[in-house]
């Protein structure tokens, strides 16, 4: 039975598919928006599944921006958001890092924002000190300001020694632009020229989705998302379901082909997999 949701002045209800479930991850980058742009009815989507009582987690392998600055990104386009809903992989990755001892020099490649979950997890970032390049940890994540310095300084820290901890390995991310590069990229980058093999704390790491599940308790729970490995195998691994919308960076005959795991619906876009009217 579809659960029935006013909005907007008019009667809207929840489709079949999302009444199967207690609580909905939702991916941001290419399912809730694309460069900052909602996609078509998207708040009206999440207004209407949490008005249906369900629990809402958005989770995002972008470590560009603080949780905080999502929650208001998110109402900026009119979805109502909370700090505890949102799942970075910046919160990822300070949780990871939160596990060693305190003290620890990081290297980091990676907007302001990851540099604030590196001091907030007990480690100093050393990028201008003049021995950034004997660093113990390399953490990564892409952003607009990454350059060949970085890398080249990055490149020595690992070869000297450090570890290298990776916010994902997505290829690319769907932006207002078009089609960019994304933390795989950079990742892929590093581990190439050192030979390192990074440990990634991102989507598709079961990690980030098990703590969203945390915070949104017991249920049967629906991963929402664009990409069918950060997604879609991310969900697999962590025992959840996924369906795939198609805002993103997947084509419907690429959705169509997936296998082992296969998503469990497929849609032009949120409004349309959430939404039955």
């Amino acid at each position: 039975m579809s659960a029935a949701v006013s909005g907007d002045n008019r009667a809207v209800t929840l489709s079949p598919l999302l009444c199967a479930y207690d609580h909905v991850i939702l991916d941001l980058d290419g399912t809730v928006w694309v460069g900052g742009v909602a996609t078509h009815r998207a708040p009206e989507a999440v207004a209407a599944i949490r008005a249906s009582g369900r629990r809402l987690a958005f989770v995002t392998n972008d470590a560009t921006h603080t949780p905080e600055e999502y929650v208001r990104r998110l109402w900026s386009i009119g979805c109502t958001a909370s700090v505890e809903e949102v799942v970075s992989v910046g919160s990822a990755v300070q949780y990871v890092l939160a596990e060693r001892a305190p003290g620890a020099r990081v290297l980091v490649v990676g907007a302001p924002a990851l540099h604030r979950h590196v001091s907030d997890a007990g480690h100093h970032v050393v990028n201008h000190l003049p021995d950034a390049e004997t660093a113990d940890v390399v953490v990564v994540t892409a952003h607009a300001g990454f350059d060949y310095a970085e890398l080249r300084t990055a490149t020595r820290a690992l070869l000297a020694g450090a570890e290298l901890i990776s916010g994902g390995r997505d290829r690319n991310y769907p932006s207002h632009g078009g089609i960019a590069p994304g933390t795989g990229a950079v990742t892929a980058a590093l581990e190439y020229a050192s030979g390192a093999t990074a440990r990634i704390v991102g989507k598709p790491d079961p990690q980030v989705f098990e703590v969203a599940l945390d915070r949104l308790g017991p249920g049967r729970t629906l991963v929402i998302g664009d990409h069918l490995v950060s997604d879609l195998a991310g969900a697999a691994a962590a025992g959840l379901d996924a369906a795939i919308v198609l805002t993103g960076v997947t084509s419907r005959g690429q959705a169509e082909a997936a296998a082992d795991p296969a998503p469990v619906a497929i849609a032009p876009d949120l409004a349309t997999l959430v939404l039955s009217s």
